[in-house]
């Protein structure tokens, strides 16, 4: 039976933190998360981490792999070489609670901060008459599926240098919720109508310079830059930005007013 050295951070922010290594027996099909729950169960009892489903699909185990942000279920201790040394850490964007356990709080915060979905009113011709159910083509619904496979690991969160680097989690919400506030805005049904001035104002749409790591790391494949933020930001520049459509919306509200 063959054996693999893993080093993982250990500690909190208060006492500080360690890369302790530990040996494990390898078997076939093992992923990074097996090697850490063997880990805990033979050396460190109290060590902490993160998962649930061990099927790719909760994203729990979400953590930082010899650098590179991914799932530990999803991860297989054979995609390394042999006597590779796998380090273990906790994503870096978001603060540690204890060992691989990051503290992903601030990210239902920002959730909070998106209008819900605002259903046609009943008699619209985006309703079914007689039940009230929304009527969509079948090409919109699989545009809105793919934003709905998100399993909120957060993973594009971590990678994104907005949050990670400069840290503007006051003016940014992360490629994560942009992509849901797309989920929204190009909704075929959702009647509300203040998606642009969220992307804008609320969410910081223009902070992202389309570096494409979210999507990188995206374990579900979505297609997060150029499916959801570009066409947010394109939006977003044609409605506030777009001089054409500024005078447009002047001499409408004159209109109005008169």
């Amino acid at each position: 039976m063959n054996s693999v050295t893993i080093k993982v951070q250990r500690g909190n922010e208060e006492d500080g933190y360690t890369m302790e290594a530990y040996s494990v027996d390898v078997e076939p099909g093992m992923v990074v998360l097996d090697a850490v729950h063997l880990a805990q169960a033979k050396f460190a009892h109290d060590l902490a981490v993160r998962w649930n489903c061990k099927a790719g699909k909760c994203g729990s185990c979400a953590a930082e792999v010899n650098g590179k942000p991914r799932l530990m279920c999803m991860t297989k201790l054979s995609e390394f070489t042999e006597g590779e040394v796998i380090e273990i850490r906790p994503m870096k964007t978001f603060p540690t609670i204890k060992d691989l356990v990051p503290d992903v709080s601030w990210n239902f915060e920002v959730n909070k901060k998106i209008k819900k979905y605002k259903h046609p009113e009943f008699g619209s011709n985006l309703v079914d008459k007689e039940t009230g159910e929304g009527i969509m083509f079948q090409y919109q619904v699989e545009r809105a599926q793919e934003y709905r496979k998100c399993i909120e690991c957060f993973l594009c969160q971590n990678v994104c240098h907005v949050l990670r680097t400069h840290d503007k989690k006051e003016q940014y919400g992360g490629p994560r919720f942009l992509s849901r506030l797309a989920s929204l805005q190009f909704h075929p049904l959702d009647q509300e109508t203040d998606r642009l001035k969220e992307a804008k104002d609320v969410l910081g749409v223009g902070l992202c310079n389309i570096t494409r790591c979210c999507t990188e790391v995206c374990p579900e494949s979505i297609k997060i830059t150029d499916n959801a933020i570009i066409p947010l930001k394109e939006n977003v520049a044609n409605k506030f930005y777009n001089p054409a459509a500024t005078v447009i919306r002047f001499f409408k509200t004159l209109g109005s007013k008169n």
